[in-house]
């Protein structure tokens, strides 16, 4: 059975975030809020933790499409090759924001991420995700919970969420409805930017 833990947006509860944190550092997997959809996500420290979130979407780790979600930019580095300033700037403007961003990765990048050559960059506007990676101190992943009703491709309600991945996860956050559209994905790390996937966030940062 998952925790239900309810925290407000506005003003995340402290302790509630600890409870949280508490829960990813035991290598936990949650469920929680994002300035977009709802997100599945584990601490990216935690090889088991990573392990079950490939498992529970049916994807190898090595192969998953997991995004890092990043408190702001400043740890950056630790996963991303140098950047220039005109790739900076983009990113400056865009975060916090429902953009997913492309980067090169960086040797420094956890283990099962190694032989990436690129690495998805998230910092969401919500300050529930933020305070959490900010508190556990390193990025946590990040991987949509889609759903199977072809028509409702994202699940917005937090009860219902808990519903269908109480057997799944550790832990549930009702931070309120979520949203239904995804983030725009973004590759920065070629010369030129690429659009991959067109979603809540505005083409207009270039």
């Amino acid at each position: 059975m998952a925790e239900f833990v309810r925290i407000y947006e506005e003003n995340p509860n402290p302790r509630e975030i600890d409870r949280v944190v508490q829960v990813l550092k035991k290598g936990g997997v949650i469920i929680y809020p994002t300035d977009t959809v709802y997100g599945l996500g584990c601490d990216i420290t935690n090889i088991k933790a990573l392990e079950k979130v490939a498992r529970i979407k049916g994807v190898k780790l090595e192969k998953a499409n997991f995004s890092f979600v990043c408190h702001d930019l400043s740890n950056l580095s630790d996963y991303v090759k140098q950047i220039d300033t005109s790739v900076f700037k983009i990113l400056k403007r865009a975060l916090p924001g429902p953009y997913t961003f492309i980067l090169p990765g960086s040797k420094s990048l956890p283990n099962p991420f190694k032989k990436r050559k690129t690495v998805g960059i998230r910092v969401p506007n919500n300050n529930i995700a933020l305070d959490i990676v900010k508190q556990l101190g390193n990025p946590i992943i990040s991987t949509s919970i889609h759903d199977e009703d072809e028509i409702l491709e994202y699940t917005t309600d937090p009860e219902l969420i808990l519903e269908k991945w109480d057997n799944l996860v550790d832990l549930v956050i009702d931070g309120g409805y979520g949203g239904n559209e995804p983030s725009t994905v973004i590759d920065l790390s070629e010369d030129e930017p690429i659009v991959l996937r067109e979603g809540k966030g505005s083409l207009e940062i270039f």
